[in-house]
């Protein structure tokens, strides 16, 4: 709004002026003169205050503007009097609107006093030029003057309302936005604590199920190392070539073993944050196998099912693993006499994967089941459990717009299906996997 009064005063008085002495045609009167000086320096003043304006300092510029144009307005009042000044008042209102809505009410009602001294100048001057016009003539004037004082005084109200509500408004808009970042700040801060929380339960669940598996390695790595030392009592033995060169063999063949084992527990114990990334479900169910026959009692088979095509999800890897084994290790507790636990993925018209896990165990009540993924939630005895493993588990789903339920009957098994939505970009995913 400045920037364009201050073009208009910059532009608008010099064109006019050249319409004048130009083309108008008239005579040059005296008092032209100064009129022509007083004009051109407002429109000055103006220029300069619009660049003052386009660097950032707007009040310097409306300042100036209105101390010289209330300077200029004096000028005329007291050079041609009150009753002359009568056209031009519609137009000086804009500087007390200027001052309200630009400078603040101070210089609002400063510029409106310098409005009733000029006015009084005016009068004075009037009084001078028509002394011998009688009292009545002076005191329409006066009247005229008090009339528009009066008229200036509530455009001076209005705009100094106006200004203060808007001003109220906008403090109150500033206190709302304040208030909304706090709560912003707030919000992210309790996000960000909420998922280091869930990163240590994570953690924590995956250090419990290291140590369910631990039995089952240890007797696996010490098979391993009977084969490395029998086949090392071997190659000390012989002296055939042949079969050094056979037991040397057989020696890296079952360290690897041991390596490949001990790196996929370590691998799936590991902490880091969370990484997504689009993989093969059913692959990554074979993968699992390892760890997986580590944590069933010596009773129970296992089933991997998986489809032809790739079943592809948008998952951590490790965490996937974890909400499997906490599965599996409630289907082995829920079988100690033995049994099957199936692991089935199918992907279903949707481009949804569904990956079922079943168990041959005794099932749960509907009270039980209903209460399945309820934190701190569990019906083994002390010191056998957390009751977190499922609330982990349905968590780490739902966080990734998955799913997840369960079914089960008392003495008729159990069955969980965890449902993935389709990875973004499905299609362009599938070909490069």
């Amino acid at each position: 709004m400045l920037q364009v009064v201050l073009i208009l005063l910059g532009l608008v008085p010099p064109l006019l002026w050249l319409y004048r002495i130009l083309l108008s045609g008239l005579a040059w009167r005296a008092n032209e003169t100064t009129s022509l000086s007083m004009s051109m320096s407002l429109s000055a003043v103006a220029i300069g205050g619009l660049v003052l304006t386009r660097r950032g300092h707007f009040r310097q510029a409306a300042s100036a503007l209105v101390a010289t144009a209330v300077l200029f307005m004096m000028i005329d009042y007291a050079r041609s009097g009150f009753a002359a000044e009568a056209y031009e008042q519609p137009a000086q209102v804009i500087w007390i609107v200027l001052a309200g809505l630009v400078l603040g009410r101070l210089a609002l009602w400063l510029t409106y006093g310098c409005h009733l001294l000029a006015f009084a100048i005016g009068l004075a001057r009037d009084l001078v030029l028509h002394a011998g016009s009688g009292f009545d003539a002076w005191y329409n004037q006066l009247v005229s003057a008090v009339i528009t004082a009066v008229i200036f005084l509530l455009i001076a109200i209005v705009i100094d309302r106006s200004v203060a509500a808007l001003r109220e408004s906008l403090a109150e808009a500033n206190r709302r936005s304040e208030a909304l970042e706090r709560v912003n700040r707030q919000l992210k801060h309790e996000i960000d604590e909420r998922e280091r929380l869930q990163e240590k339960l994570v953690h924590a669940q995956k250090v419990e199920a290291v140590g369910r598996l631990a039995s089952g390695v240890a007797h696996d790595f010490n098979h391993l190392i009977g084969l490395i030392l029998g086949y090392a009592q071997i190659s000390r033995e012989t002296e055939d070539v042949a079969a050094l060169k056979s037991a040397i063999t057989g020696i890296e063949s079952a360290s690897e073993r041991a390596r490949a084992l001990i790196g996929t527990l370590l691998g799936f114990a590991r902490r880091e944050s969370t990484q997504l990334e689009v993989f093969d479900a059913g692959a990554a169910m074979h993968q699992m196998r390892p760890l997986l026959a580590q944590l069933f009692d010596a009773g129970v088979h296992l089933e991997i099912e998986v489809p032809t095509t790739p079943a592809l999800i948008q998952f951590d890897r490790a965490q996937l693993a974890l909400v499997v084994l906490n599965i599996a290790a409630n289907a082995n507790d829920a079988m100690p006499r033995g049994g099957r636990f199936r692991i089935g993925v199918r992907v279903r018209a949707d481009e949804d994967v569904q990956i079922e896990l079943d168990d041959t165990g005794e099932g749960m009540s509907d009270e039980v089941r209903q209460r399945a993924f309820e934190p701190f939630f569990t019906t083994k005895p002390a010191g056998k459990g957390t009751g977190l493993g499922l609330a982990v588990a349905a968590d780490l789903v739902a966080g990734m717009g998955g799913d997840i339920h369960v079914e089960s009957e008392i003495s008729r098994g159990t069955k969980f299906c965890i449902c993935f939505p389709k990875p973004p970009e499905n299609r362009d995913r599938r070909r490069t996997a």
